[in-house]
């Protein structure tokens, strides 16, 4: 067991008026830091300010990257949503699971209840355990009735409290869900879901794109919600459904109630916000923000809301024991299904930073994503070239405890976390939808792999090839340079960790032969 006293100053009151009691009390609070981690939605390395952005501003997020370790080489597991969701929560490759594949709203529940989550370690410690935003991990078992309480989510896997969006704001059901229950659903209107077909009587996008205030471009195009079409077909529920203009604030307001609930004690929570994934609805105040649009926008109106997060930590009194992960769930994309002119109005503006790829892409753009940790009172602030990837923190902050899982993913990365070593991890199998790639040092590499090579939809190239593909990030960080051919040595050899990696788990599209 590591001593906890190397990571955080310990408290220890003594003299008149104190007793051994007290002491050991204050001690202890002062050891258990309280864990946040604040978890944006397709936000690109390119995005925020203090990565560099000039096309707008994100002053909170860079005061945390200010007071805190920005690192230059954090990672998600995935270039999609669920699955890297499904690799933070239980500290595991999500590839390694069938299930961990972009979820439609009805999707059963992907992570088991008997398996280890970073919950589930944080209550072992004696943690509050809290979600709030997005979930996107399955409900129920997969009949799920959304009129009584749903007994398969974020309670059954390790949190104490969760108020969340089931799947994303794209889809449907457009209504939030706290502790199981539909709020503010009504009994004599009761909702019903579908993903295969429409219910009688219901509008849709195709049908009637009269009645939209945002148009789609592809795919989004099934019932109408608030204006905005969706993915699958919903009926009833009115008065439970969300407005989209609304729900930062609404997310805000529950993570700033479970901190001021629980300050007396220590807390994890988990809060997923939803920007800039589409549809980028932002709320009036910040519509126009920026010159970039919507897309813009609504990252604008996200670093505003973690400011007011921010603001009631220390009005509460926490900020000195308290430890918050900032990062997001994958690379971005600017045409991902909605007309918000994000393609036409980005301009000079690089959400991919100098990156190559994005979002659905084993390219480093899908993957490498905004990673701060913050906690004045226990990091030195500075920038880090460490290695870290976000199912990193089951065993980093397990750690703390003297909690370890011998046989999980993720690894013990706590000092460089805090920055206190420049080291991370050595290696990291990255996915985009089942393929894979591997990041060993300074090198990348991609296998070969089946599928076409281009999205065409959202115009993202998305990494395949029929050949190796070797990259130096270091020297070549765009990618630019294919150094397969020349360095055939270094191919065999990445290719060697990769087959350990991966042996026992057959690979969905059958490419391990060419390992």
């Amino acid at each position: 067991m590591l001593n906890i006293r190397q990571y955080f100053p310990v408290i220890l009151l003594a003299g008149l008026g104190f007793s051994c009691q007290k002491d050991t009390q204050v001690a202890q609070k002062s050891a258990q830091p309280n864990v946040v981690v604040i978890y944006l939605d397709d936000l690109g390395l390119g995005d925020l300010s203090c990565y560099g952005a000039t096309a707008l501003s994100t002053p909170n997020i860079d005061q945390l990257s200010n007071e805190g370790v920005r690192f230059t080489n954090g990672y998600a597991t995935s270039s999609t949503c669920t699955p890297s969701r499904y690799g933070i929560l239980t500290g595991g490759y999500p590839w390694k699971n069938k299930n961990a594949e972009v979820l439609p709203g009805d999707a059963p529940l992907i992570v088991s209840t008997t398996q280890e989550t970073l919950p589930k370690m944080f209550k072992k410690a004696g943690y509050a355990t809290g979600a709030v935003g997005k979930w996107h991990l399955g409900l129920g078992d997969g009949t799920i009735d959304w009129n009584k309480k749903i007994n398969l989510g974020p309670n059954e896997v390790g949190f104490d409290y969760s108020y969340i969006m089931a799947a994303t704001n794209d889809r449907v059901p457009t209504v939030f869900v706290e502790d199981g229950l539909v709020v503010g659903l009504e009994a004599n209107d009761p909702i019903q879901v579908d993903y295969n077909k429409n219910f009688e009587g219901q509008p849709t996008g195709l049908d009637n794109p009269e009645l939209l205030k945002m148009q789609w471009s592809h795919g989004h195009n099934n019932s109408i919600s608030n204006g905005i079409p969706r993915i699958g077909f919903m009926k009833g529920g009115e008065k439970a459904l969300w407005i989209d203009e609304d729900m930062g604030e609404n997310f805000l307001g529950k993570a700033q109630d479970f901190m001021k609930a629980h300050k007396e004690e220590p807390f994890f929570l988990y809060y997923a916000l939803h920007q800039p994934h589409v549809p980028r609805i932002p709320n009036p105040k910040f519509a126009g923000a920026t010159d970039l649009g919507p897309r813009g926008d609504v990252i604008v109106e996200a670093d505003w809301l973690i400011g007011e997060f921010m603001k009631t930590l220390k009005e509460e009194g926490l900020a000195d024991n308290t430890i918050i992960v900032f990062s997001s769930d994958n690379g971005p994309v600017l045409n991902d299904g909605y007309k918000d002119m994000a393609v036409e109005k980005v301009g000079n503006h690089k959400p991919w930073a100098d990156r190559r790829g994005g979002k659905y892409s084993l390219y480093d753009a899908g993957t490498h994503v905004p990673f701060i940790v913050w906690a004045p009172s226990m990091v030195k602030p500075g920038t880090s070239d460490a290695l870290v990837c976000q199912m990193d923190l089951l065993n980093s902050f397990g750690s703390l405890f003297g909690i370890q899982y011998e046989q999980s993913d993720s690894e013990n990365v706590m000092d460089a976390l805090l920055g206190k070593v420049a080291q991370g991890r050595d290696n990291l199998i990255l996915e985009a939808e089942y393929r894979l790639s591997l990041r060993h040092g300074d090198w990348l590499m991609i296998p070969p792999q089946k599928g076409e090579s281009f999205y065409h939809h959202v115009n993202m190239e998305i990494g395949r090839s029929d050949d190796y593909q070797l990259f130096n990030m270091k020297q070549d960080p765009g990618q630019q340079v294919n150094l397969a051919k020349q360095m055939p040595e270094k191919i065999e050899e990445l290719k060697a960790i990769m087959r350990t990696k991966t042996a026992g788990y057959p690979l969905k599209f059958g490419y391990e032969n060419a390992l």
